[in-house]
């Protein structure tokens, strides 16, 4: 079950998603549903996020809101070569510019330099929290 926008009728998952959903779109300047929080809930630009969803709650409709997870549905939604969630960097695809064959030997170099470059300050940071951590 989740809770229906009581201005758009949008289903939120929660009282929290509830909440956000009321107060994002007040904040980008829609009329409708910084009028309703105003009325329902003054002062709801001081508010946090647990303290709101309290007040919106208690005003807004209960809804069946089905949870589909990606996993479930039985297709793959990859958009392109990019990661999901879990997936490994070293699983991925090579991409970018060392994967193009038309690339010059003085581009092609450099590349391979910032790369070098780019690991071994990723081993100097390691190095130098091992000597804040022992030090």
């Amino acid at each position: 079950m989740g809770y229906a926008c009581p201005v758009c009728e949008t289903p939120q998952a929660d009282a929290r998603h509830l909440a956000n959903h009321l107060a994002f779109t007040a904040l980008l300047g829609d009329d409708d549903h910084e009028s309703w929080l105003d009325d329902h809930a003054p002062g709801w630009e001081q508010s946090g996020e647990d303290d709101l969803a309290e007040r919106v709650e208690a005003d807004a409709s209960e809804v069946e809101y089905p949870q589909v997870f990606e996993d479930t549905t039985g297709h793959d939604h990859r958009h392109g070569d990019e990661p999901r969630p879990g997936d490994l960097f070293d699983e991925r695809p090579s991409r970018g510019p060392s994967a193009d064959a038309n690339l010059d030997a003085e581009t092609a170099a450099a590349i391979e330099q910032a790369r070098e470059m780019t690991e071994q300050a990723d081993g100097d940071e390691g190095e130098a929290s091992d000597e804040d951590e022992n030090g």
